[in-house]
């Protein structure tokens, strides 16, 4: 049995090769207009707009201490400012949550979780949300230790809130 030459393969496979070329190139220009971009989507700067005055951040979170209708009020004006933190120096960041949290106002607490402020341990503690706890301190144990703003630890915000099913779970911690 003879095989064919290169030649004879070359010349009966030219036809094949050039039909296939077209075919390849609109496969190829279809992949490039429907394939997703190498170029991530997140690298757009977006303009979030001004920062917010600090005198304005400092009213917000000392207002979140105890005056839910000043909070209410500024919150109205500004909404961006739900989880502005305020910067008491030497390391000591407080959110209006964090301040609502250590001093016991679930009224005010509940108002900025409705409004987007972002739920913590502390806050978790406070409002006696005893599942966010007990899995935050089973996945970061030494959560337990951690203090919060103003250097108050988690059970102490679990006494101001009343929640006294956290206090029990946190003491028998120790």
């Amino acid at each position: 049995m003879s095989h064919p030459s290169r030649r004879s393969v070359l010349l009966a496979a030219g036809p094949i090769v050039a039909g296939a070329v077209p075919l390849i190139r609109s496969v190829s220009s279809l992949a490039q207009t429907t394939a997703p971009s190498s170029q991530p989507s997140g690298n757009k700067k977006v303009d979030k707009g001004p920062p917010i005055d600090p005198s304005v951040v400092k009213a917000f979170v000392g207002a979140a201490h105890a005056n839910l209708e000043k909070v209410k009020q500024m919150l109205a004006e500004n909404p961006r400012i739900v989880n502005a933190t305020w910067d008491w120096g030497g390391g000591d960041f407080e959110t209006a949550l964090g301040g609502a949290s250590h001093m016991g106002r679930p009224d005010i607490a509940n108002y900025l979780l409705e409004h987007g402020a972002r739920m913590d341990v502390f806050a978790a503690a406070m409002l006696g949300k005893l599942a966010i706890v007990r899995a935050a301190v089973e996945a970061f144990s030494a959560i337990v230790n951690v203090p919060g703003p103003h250097g108050i630890p988690l059970i102490r915000h679990a006494e101001a809130g009343k929640a006294e099913e956290v206090v029990a779970y946190l003491r028998s911690l120790a």
